[in-house]
């Protein structure tokens, strides 16, 4: 009774040992388009979405000049004027969703939306998202929403970690 105890046991370990790591294993990292790590001169584009003024200080352009100033910032681009001039578009919007819900307004997670863009064709290389939430004062909104600012401009640093489009 007590070996088929123990054997059972050890195979149990031994069918762990093998289900474990296939349970963990993540996929491998997507490559990201060429054209993006490649961008030198950045177009940024002000898609500007909802704006409630009631949520945040300032006017609807704050997404794009916050956006525009951390970009600046981080020194990685040189900012063009026209998007014909540039190898990539980076396209910055606020999305407010609301709802109507018995007659009363509900607001949804207000969310900062980044699009990578091909200047030539308009095709959509990348998207990123930066979720802010509404709870707090309005000090501590606006705080928040200047971090999820730059919060955007590190996803977009992030992307230069991972493997290239192409590169094996």
């Amino acid at each position: 009774m007590l070996k088929i105890r123990l054997v059972s046991l050890c195979l149990g370990i031994a069918t762990l040992q093998l289900i474990v790591p296939a349970l963990l294993a993540q996929a491998p990292a997507a490559p990201v388009p060429q054209q993006i790590l490649a961008a030198k001169k950045v177009f940024i584009s002000n898609a500007r979405g909802d704006w409630n003024s009631y949520h945040w200080s300032g006017s609807p352009e704050r997404t794009y000049n916050e956006f525009y100033a951390a970009t600046k910032n981080w020194g990685r681009y040189e900012i063009v004027p026209a998007p014909g001039d540039a190898d990539l578009v980076l396209q910055i919007s606020l999305a407010e969703p609301v709802q109507v819900n018995g007659g009363a307004l509900v607001f949804g997670s207000p969310v900062l939306k980044l699009a990578l863009l091909d200047p030539k064709t308009g095709i959509l290389l990348w998207a990123l998202d930066e979720h802010l939430p509404l709870d707090g004062s309005q000090k501590n909104r606006d705080q928040k929403f200047s971090e999820g600012i730059n919060n955007l401009v590190g996803y977009v640093k992030a992307l230069y970690a991972q493997p290239a489009a192409g590169s094996k």
